[in-house]
């Protein structure tokens, strides 16, 4: 069984994906840095924890923030946030009994993986061609995530490809929140030790 610890870095890699993917909907842009933490969590397959997935604990800061404050005493305003992360839960648990389309997704980050020797991580090929792997397996499954937003930021073609990437990313750390042990149960029933958990991360940082 893994620890508390564990399993509210990967909760904190949904919140900040989907944070992210929000942010670029309403707004057309969002911290780079956050970005490349989430995005490069898609190509950390065999990571030694659930920390290193994401570059240490500093890539998923956002995300625990979103945590401490959706899951603690003060709840933000951010509730769209919060639907969109129990939706990439939702589907994270139906790709888990779908073996074609796990398999039809490693394949594809591993030759997006393959096109980094060329491009660095946000270049825009890596992202359209993680965008077109959510497109084609993620985004056939029901219901699908309806992303809220700014229509003149979601009529950009690379603004949508972007936002696929992070719901992408967003499903890559819904599995690690199961491998940990983590379940909608945990976050109804443990909602006060995840986020004080969150709270403790956020005091190392």
């Amino acid at each position: 069984m893994k620890s508390n610890r564990e399993r509210c870095i990967a909760l904190a890699g949904v919140f900040q994906a989907a944070h992210l993917a929000a942010k670029i909907a309403e707004q057309g842009a969002t911290e780079s840095e956050s970005m490349e933490a989430s995005i490069q969590s898609l190509f950390k397959i065999n990571a030694d924890s659930a920390e290193d997935v994401y570059g240490g604990l500093r890539g998923i800061e956002p995300g625990l923030r979103l945590i401490q404050q959706q899951l603690g005493e003060k709840k933000s305003d951010a509730i769209m946030v919060t639907q969109y992360v129990i939706a990439l839960l939702h589907l994270e648990g139906k790709l888990t009994k779908n073996r074609a389309m796990q398999e039809h997704i490693r394949e594809g980050i591993q030759l997006a993986d393959q096109r980094r020797d060329h491009f660095h991580l946000l270049h825009a090929n890596i992202i359209a061609q993680l965008a077109d792997i959510y497109s084609t397996s993620i985004s056939t499954l029901k219901p699908r995530i309806m992303v809220q937003g700014d229509p003149l930021h979601l009529q950009n073609p690379d603004n949508v490809n972007r936002i696929r990437a992070l719901l992408l990313a967003g499903i890559r750390s819904a599995m690690l929140w199961r491998q940990c042990g983590g379940s909608r149960w945990q976050i109804i029933f443990n909602r006060k030790n995840l986020a004080e958990e969150a709270r403790r991360l956020l005091h190392i940082l």
